[in-house]
């Protein structure tokens, strides 16, 4: 049995394709974007918060995971959400230049539900790294209908 570091158990005959740790502070890979979110994360950490996030796609479901940690190491609270087949709309990534389009490439996995949208920045991929990624979300929806 695999260990994530999302903490999520895997069922008997599911093997995990991709866990992606979600970027919660910085809203682009752009370095502007990701300095002023490590400030943030910083002057968080300071005071004792902490939230990591996290997609897990296996060959069966797709799953978010948000931990929150206070005062360092308390567990603050923990929010677990199966992605159902049935509710998504569409999926798939974005490309967008950061930097005035020069030379950083930001990637976003995003789907649409009927209640949600859901984005998460891919970091360090390029655009083959990102198609395998829809493309892997897309066969774990897929194969669950």
């Amino acid at each position: 049995m695999a260990n994530l570091k999302s903490g999520l158990i895997l069922g008997e005959d599911e093997h995990l394709v991709v866990e992606l740790e979600a970027e919660l502070w910085a809203t682009s890979s752009n370095p502007i974007a990701r300095l002023i979110g490590g400030i943030i994360k910083f002057i968080n950490l300071i005071f004792g918060n902490k939230r990591q996030g996290y997609v897990v796609i296996t060959d069966k479901r797709v799953v978010e995971i948000i931990q929150y940690k206070a005062l360092w190491v308390l567990n603050a609270g923990k929010n677990v959400k199966y992605v159902l087949p049935s509710s998504v709309k569409e999926v798939g990534y974005t490309k967008e230049g950061t930097c005035f389009g020069c030379f950083c490439q930001s990637y976003n996995l995003y789907y649409d539900a009927f209640t949600q949208r859901t984005s998460v920045l891919l970091s360090d991929v390029d655009e083959a790294g990102a198609q395998k990624v829809v493309d892997a979300f897309y066969k774990a929806i897929s194969a669950a209908q």
